[in-house]
Order: structure tokens, then C-alpha cells, then sequence
């Protein structure tokens, strides 16, 4: 009782000395991040040998999950934990929340910042000309696994591991390959590209071509890589053969706005990238080769189409106005025709590439998730199906007519879809629902689904890639004690089970190279 009048009567006195004291004893964040964080992860929280530590960077992490990181540290990785005797839990608290606070400003990432992020592994010309292992080159998979960021090379006839390295933190699933398959690029959410090489087995090099990063494209004659951005609002075209900077393109309006990137992919008979953007109605187009291209619109076999005003240097970009904002998009097998999602997932959208607008709707509610589509003949007409993320159903679409063929009722709703040339059958996975350790396969001549696989009970169990001939299935256990399941692609029984860290991801070299019409590119 008489330390509580104390107070009451200090407050009283001097009423601005308790808020005072009380700042000077909460945890000052920036600090704290000085102090403890800086050395790893850069004073201005971009990254240093650590991740940046940016909401946009941290994916799908919890603040108590960030909270749990900073207390106990990572596994496998140079993350220490920091102690009660090191930081208080208030201290913890703050600091999780400081690096889930965004930046005041867009950080400045241009040709110099990316230019003196470049590390040279090994000097391209001393590269061998054959492999240095006997497995086929062109059955190869990469593994993404998550879990202790490390990518796996597994040999996809024999089932083994060829090499297990550390990657950089929190790679983007979608590993892209050379024209060649010999090269491997790896794109991580803090923007570092990585190239490995799948001969010797090693990195060949690395740059940081942005602060948040979207995914990464290979042009179809291996000479350029084009880089979407979240962070700063751009696109980077590399050089494929060392990773140095060869343009930045600022993702602007001309007015003083500027768009995320949704993402970039090739398309090979145009010999374009094609970008997505987050917050513009637009699709943008930029050509690697040397075809003429003017203001709005590109040189074509159409008459009339070579008006304008010629664009100047390397990859000008060619912006085609769209009804919705684009979150994700899909080819048709030519390549003629890119099908997109609006960002409130409720219906998707047809963009003719030659003709350079919006030429259709898709009837497409519960958000679908185009960049996991594939392609397959059904009753002599050319489909696409993709999987939906809020709707129990995979939709098949008329890619002619544009109409929709069927929904096909799922166990949950999806989040991949596989196929193959050589099977008639498609894998998918209720990845998004309850019963998360499903995957269903599809007869895609009758379109029903003819077998439901448990292969790891409990456990979140999605994304099928085949090998190169068609004849094996690999499925992931994407959890921290998870594998990759082989199943014979005809039976459907298990071959052999290979233990893995959270394997998010994984690539059969032949079937990227070849833009298999079963597989995402």
C-alpha cells in the first residue's frame, strides 16, 4: 500500500517522468535488430549472408513463428538462438514485430546494386563439356526441399541422390532449366539467382537482381534470364551465361505508378517474355530476339500492324491492356493464347497474343491456380484443367471455344495438377483442404477420378512430377520428416521412398526443356 501512494504521488509531482521511464525500459526494436540482427541480415534489413527480413520476404512465417526462429534458432542453418539471458520475451516480441514492419521507402536495387551483388563460383570456361556422373542428363530431377534449404539432384532412373547442396534462403519452387538441360536456375524470395550446373555438379554462379522476388525465365536460346520483382517494381533480364545485368526494367505507368510483378514466363514461338503485373490491367511483352517492335504493338504478318513508333534497345516492352488485374496465367500448348486469373478469383481471362488484346472470359470462381494447369486432348478437342484453391473441383476448359467441359468433383481444393504424354492420367492433391494427405488420380478420357492414394497418412502430401519417359510418378511429403514416393505411373503402386526435408518441388529436366503439356513451365 504505501509503494502504490508512492507512485501515485511521484506520477502526481512529476507527471512526465513514469511515461519516460517506462520508454527508456521497453525494447527499442532498432536497436535490438543493430545489435543482434545487423551483422547477418544488413542494418537496412535487405540481407546480408542472412535473408532480407522484410514482410514482403517472409512468405507464409507467423509472427510466433518468427518469435519461436529468434528465441531457438533455425536447424541447419546459421541462425542461432538467442537466450532468456539474451533477450527478454518482450525483446523477442519486438523484434518479430519490427521485422513484420514494411519499409518506410522502396529500396533503390539498379544495374550498380546488382552488378556488385554478382559472385563468381567457377569461370564458365573451365566448365567440363561432358558429365562428370553417369546418370542420364536429361532424367534428372531437381528437388526443392524447404525444409533446411537445400536442393537435391536425383537421378530418375536409378533413384538416388547425385548431389545435396545449400541453397539460398527460401527458394521459389519453380527451378528453370537451359534450353539444353544443363543449366539449373533457382530464383529465392529475397532475389537471389542462382546457376548450377548439372554436369559437374556445382554452382557456377550467383546475383542479387532484386529485393523480393517473384520467379525467374529462361529464354529458349539459352541466352537471356528475365527476372520478375515485387520489390523493387521491376524486371531484370540477365546475361545466362555469367548472371551479370544487362537491363532493369522499371514497371511504371509513365505517371509515377509502378506494379509488382505477378510473375514472367517464355514463350518460346514468339521468342518473348510475358509478364504478369499485380497492380496495372496490363500484360507486358518483351522480346529477346531482334523483331522491330513499336509503341503498344509488335511487327507481325497482319497488315497494318507495323505503325507506331519504334521502341529503343534491348527487350522494349509491349503492353497489352487487360479487363483485370492478373495474379497468374497459363499457355495454351501453341503458345498463341495466355489465360489469366483476376486478383479477386472469380472468373479468368483470354489474352490472343497475335491480336494483342482480351479476346474472352472463363468462367473460372474459387480462385484457380493457372501456373499449375496442363494441357491434354479430350474427345479430339484441345482442354486445359487446373486445380482451384477455395473450391473442392479441378475445371477442365474448352481451349477453342473457351467453354467449360466439367468440373470434376476433388476431396479438397488443390494447388498442383500433373500429367504426361505417355499416361493418361492426371495427379492432384487436396492440398488446401482437410484431408491434405490425398492425391487423386484422373482418367483424363473419362474424366473421373479412378484412384485416391494415402501415401503418407496425416501428413501434407502434394505436387507430382513424372519421369522423362512417363513410366514413374514422384510424389512430396512436404513436411520436415517428409520424401519423395516413386509409383509406377501404370499401377500405381509404391516403387521406392527416398527420405527428404520438405520437398516443396521438383523437375524433371526433359519434360521443362520440352514443355511437356503436363507439367507448369
Amino acid at each position: 500500500m504505501i509503494r502504490r501512494r508512492s507512485v501515485a504521488a511521484l506520477a502526481a509531482l512529476l507527471p512526465g517522468v513514469l511515461p519516460a521511464l517506462a520508454l527508456a525500459q521497453a525494447p527499442q526494436p532498432e536497436r535490438l535488430f543493430a545489435e543482434h540482427c545487423a551483422a547477418c541480415h544488413g542494418g537496412d534489413r535487405l540481407g546480408a549472408i542472412g535473408p532480407a527480413l522484410l514482410p514482403e520476404n517472409l512468405g507464409r512465417l507467423k509472427p510466433a513463428e518468427a518469435e519461436r526462429i529468434i528465441r531457438h534458432g533455425r536447424p541447419a542453418t546459421q541462425m542461432p538462438g538467442f537466450p532468456a539471458e539474451t533477450l527478454s520475451d518482450e525483446a523477442v516480441k519486438a523484434l518479430a514485430a519490427y521485422v513484420f514492419t514494411p519499409l518506410p521507402a522502396v529500396p533503390p536495387w539498379g544495374m550498380a546494386e546488382i552488378a556488385a551483388s554478382r559472385v563468381v563460383h567457377r569461370d564458365p570456361a573451365t566448365l567440363p563439356d561432358k558429365p562428370q556422373h553417369q546418370a542420364d542428363p536429361l532424367n534428372l530431377f531437381t528437388v526443392v526441399e524447404a525444409g533446411d534449404h537445400h536442393v537435391s539432384i536425383l537421378d530418375g532412373d536409378r533413384f538416388t541422390v547425385l548431389d545435396r547442396f545449400q541453397s539460398r534462403f527460401a527458394l521459389h519452387g519453380g527451378a528453370k532449366y537451359s534450353p539444353d538441360g544443363r543449366f539449373v536456375y533457382f530464383a529465392s524470395r529475397d532475389g537471389w539467382i542462382s546457376k548450377y550446373d548439372l554436369h559437374s555438379l556445382g554452382l557456377v554462379a550467383e546475383v542479387r537482381a532484386g529485393v523480393n522476388t517473384r520467379n525467374v525465365a529462361v529464354s529458349t536460346d539459352g541466352r537471356y534470364l528475365m527476372v520478375g520483382n515485387t520489390l523493387p517494381h521491376t524486371l531484370v533480364a540477365l546475361d545466362a551465361r555469367d548472371l551479370s545485368p544487362v537491363k532493369v526494367i522499371p514497371v511504371t505507368d509513365g505517371k509515377g505508378a509502378s506494379s509488382r510483378v505477378s510473375a514472367v514466363y517464355a514463350m518460346p514461338p514468339r521468342n518473348a517474355f510475358v509478364a504478369a503485373l499485380k497492380d496495372f490491367k496490363e500484360v507486358w511483352e518483351m522480346p529477346w530476339d531482334d523483331r522491330p517492335v513499336y509503341a503498344g504493338l509488335v511487327h507481325s504478318r497482319e497488315p497494318g500492324r507495323e505503325e507506331g513508333v519504334a521502341l529503343p534497345g534491348p527487350f522494349p516492352v509491349r503492353k497489352l491492356k487487360v479487363d483485370e488485374y492478373v495474379d497468374d496465367f497459363f499457355f495454351d500448348q501453341p503458345y498463341d493464347q495466355l489465360m489469366a486469373t483476376s486478383r479477386d478469383g472469380k472468373k479468368g481471362i483470354v489474352v490472343h497474343m497475335d491480336v494483342g488484346r482480351q479476346i474472352a472470359e472463363l468462367d473460372l470462381p474459387g480462385m484457380p491456380h493457372l501456373g499449375s494447369g496442363i494441357t491434354f486432348t479430350h474427345d479430339g478437342r484441345p482442354v486445359m484443367a487446373t486445380p482451384h484453391f477455395k473450391d473442392p473441383v479441378i475445371s477442365v476448359i474448352d481451349t477453342v471455344d473457351w467453354k467449360t467441359v466439367k468440373r470434376i468433383p476433388m476431396p479438397g481444393p488443390g494447388f498442383f495438377l500433373r500429367g504426361h504424354e505417355n499416361t493418361p492420367y492426371a495427379w492432384a492433391d487436396a492440398y488446401m483442404g482437410r484431408d491434405r494427405d490425398l492425391i487423386p488420380i484422373i482418367d483424363t478420357r473419362s474424366l473421373e477420378i479412378v484412384r485416391t492414394l494415402r501415401p503418407a497418412p496425416g501428413k501434407l502430401t502434394a505436387h507430382v512430377e513424372f519421369t522423362r519417359d512417363g513410366r514413374y510418378a514422384l510424389v512430396s511429403v512436404m513436411e520436415e520428416d517428409g520424401a519423395i514416393i516413386v509409383y509406377d505411373a501404370a499401377t500405381f503402386e509404391e516403387v521406392r521412398r527416398l527420405p527428404m526435408r520438405k520437398p516443396i518441388g521438383k523437375y524433371n529436366v526433359w519434360n521443362k526443356i520440352n514443355y511437356s503439356s503436363g507439367t507448369s513451365h
